[in-house]
């Protein structure tokens, strides 16, 4: 299956599945390719059909937009460098999920979640290390005894009971000898990254224009995260705020990128706006706010800019 085709299943299987997805983003070398969110959960997917793509960076750049956005990351494949991934498997790769599309769609259609892992040594499962903790102790059985059973040491019944992944045959055992279903589901939709830091912003790597606009919303005590691999070039966060901010000077292609813009932010139900080099006549496209770089020179308070992006945004969606 060509890459394209494959984003477009990916897209038609989460909208038969309740989801709001976004139009796949025909951008070269972006960070994400599909946005959908159900009631309040929020994915970033990625699709390749080879996972051996999926660099570093990108998994970085993924991983900062998760944590703005409040939502989860995964990674939709067909294949790697060791052959085909298989349904019912979630492998990972920088910590981000990868999963093939039939492990998707069982999930999604057929309510049937994946049990297994891959990782480092082999295939595994999670087991509820609490239960296991619980039915041990209940029933008097020593660490040792258990250890017997699944073919492991005594230290890693203890592990399993911290929660550390189990080889299937051992699990299977433990599940055999306890009369009790111990493995679980792995949830590859989960995925939610750790708090980062943030790094400061390099000015240096800015255009001129680009370093205006930075400049001036720092000054109203705006934070701003530059983005790599985004239609939009950064995002603006103030207290709950956060903003998803385009810059463009290149009106030729500034209706295209408002409304790729404007179509996150309807997903993930954050504001959007673009500054630009001169505003004439038109405030707002489809939703995203335009703001000229003669009026953001104006506003001395970012509660004024909130408002400004705000009614923009309010009379094109009226209009």
């Amino acid at each position: 299956m060509q890459r394209e085709d494959l984003i477009r299943s990916v897209r038609e299987l989460l909208l038969r599945s309740g989801f709001k997805a976004s139009m796949p983003i025909k951008l070269r070398s972006i960070s994400f390719d599909i946005v959908a969110r159900r009631d309040q959960n929020l994915l970033l997917i990625k699709v390749l059909t080879n996972i051996d793509a999926f660099s570093k960076d990108n998994a970085e750049e993924l991983k900062v937009l998760a944590e703005a956005l409040g939502g989860s990351i995964v990674l939709v494949g067909e294949r790697s460098g060791s052959g085909d991934l298989e349904q019912g498997i979630v492998y990972s790769r920088f910590d981000i999920p990868i999963i093939a599309f039939a492990t998707l769609k069982d999930l999604l259609v057929d309510d049937e979640p994946p049990f297994i892992f891959a990782a480092p040594g082999g295939l595994y499962v999670r087991l509820d290390s609490e239960l296991l903790h619980r039915v041990r102790e209940e029933r008097s059985l020593s660490l040792g005894t258990l250890a017997e059973v699944a073919g492991v040491s005594r230290r890693t019944i203890q592990m399993y009971e911290t929660g550390m992944g189990a080889m299937i045959d051992a699990a299977l055992r433990l599940e055999e000898y306890l009369g009790r279903p111990i493995v679980v589901p792995v949830d590859p939709l989960g995925y939610k990254p750790p708090t980062q830091d943030s790094k400061p912003l390099d000015m240096e790597k800015c255009d001129d224009f680009s370093k205006n606009i930075y400049t001036m919303l720092m000054r109203l005590g705006l934070l701003v995260k530059p983005t790599v691999k985004c239609p939009f070039e950064a995002l603006t966060v103030d207290r709950d705020l956060l903003i998803l901010t385009g810059l463009d000077k290149d009106e030729t292609r500034l209706a295209d990128k408002a409304r790729m813009v404007s179509d996150l932010s309807n997903i993930t139900g954050k504001e959007s706006v673009i500054f630009i080099e001169r505003l004439r006549t038109q405030h707002s496209i489809e939703g995203t706010a335009l703001i000229g770089r003669d009026e953001l020179k104006k506003i001395h308070e970012s509660e004024r800019l909130r408002k400004m992006v705000n009614v923009r945004s309010e009379v094109d969606a009226r209009d």
